[in-house]
């Protein structure tokens, strides 16, 4: 009897130990960091242009931003969109305003700017200059860029048209850029796809654009990744 007595002793003293050594571990648990690590956050990329990021003459919902923000997010892409464009703004004006229009925080930037000096005939060497330095302004903080080209309108002559359309596929192979090479691809000059002013799109015009562009969104979005992921390693 005495040996059973003492068995169930030391078994029942081995099960007080385990149930502390249980409660213990609990309380570590409790009271120690969170392992888990932090939702990351959508990437933010700003769509930087004139009116057609703006929206000209359209509700905010079928903007460019706005349908583009969707789009993207159908696909599975965690991000915000957001509109910094302003309706006749030229290179100069964009430049003028980037400080404020393209904030910290800021994970990548659709560029889209140069229709209006087009349109005004401005000299293409200034345009090019006004690109070249928002360009070199969002790379020096690191900001991965889409540049979307424009073309310029036939009544300034082919001299013209030439140096002005070879701008964009310059700078974007001269910087590395995400290039989509025409905003206003399949889109331009047809009726069904443009207000009636003939020069903006309507919301399935914007469409249109979002179907054709978001692949190379997706590119950016892939650098913006890759920036966020080395700037939090280092």
């Amino acid at each position: 009897m005495k040996v059973v007595n003492a068995r169930r002793k030391w078994r029942s003293l081995a099960q007080v130990v385990v149930l502390l050594a249980a409660v213990n571990a609990s309380v570590s648990a409790a009271d120690a960091p969170m392992a888990q690590a932090e939702p990351a956050k959508p990437i933010r990329i700003v769509a930087f242009g004139d009116s057609l990021t703006a929206g000209y003459g359209l509700k905010p919902r079928h903007a460019f931003p706005a349908q583009l923000q969707k789009a993207l997010k159908a696909r599975g892409h965690d991000v915000i969109v957001v509109n910094a464009g302003v309706s006749g703004d030229t290179t100069a004006a964009g430049l003028e305003r980037i400080a404020w229009a393209v904030p910290d925080g800021t994970d990548a930037v659709i560029l889209e700017f140069g229709g209006n000096d087009a349109l005004r005939g401005i000299d293409p060497k200034v345009t090019r200059a006004n690109l070249d330095k928002i360009i070199s302004s969002l790379e020096d903080r690191d900001i991965p860029i889409l540049l979307a080209g424009i073309r310029a309108p036939a009544n300034w002559g082919e001299d013209y048209s030439k140096a002005f359309d070879v701008i964009f596929p310059d700078l974007a192979d001269e910087y590395g850029l995400v290039f989509y090479p025409f905003f206003l691809e399949d889109v331009v000059l047809n009726p069904k796809l443009n207000l009636n002013d003939g020069l903006h799109p309507n919301s399935k015009g914007i469409t249109e654009i979002i179907k054709r562009i978001v692949p190379s969104v997706e590119e950016l979005i892939d650098r913006a990744s890759t920036q966020r992921a080395s700037a939090s390693k280092g």
